[in-house]
């Protein structure tokens, strides 16, 4: 059972590396500087992965 966890957790987190450089790409795609591309993008995915992770921990804490 635990193995099946991690591994659904691992899946999700593929899904949200790949969601992150299409939001990355999404920004820089109308940006003219730098800053114009990461802090959007920062204040965007930054509570997104803080909050995966939370949950991650929360799932396989739970687990054992």
């Amino acid at each position: 059972m635990r193995w099946k966890l991690a591994g659904g957790i691992g899946l999700a987190f593929v899904v949200l590396i790949y969601g992150t450089v299409a939001v990355f790409e999404a920004f820089d795609r109308n940006s003219h500087s730098a800053s114009d591309t990461i802090r959007p993008f920062l204040i965007t995915m930054g509570p997104v992965w803080a909050l995966s992770i939370a949950a991650a921990r929360v799932l396989l804490q739970r687990s054992r």
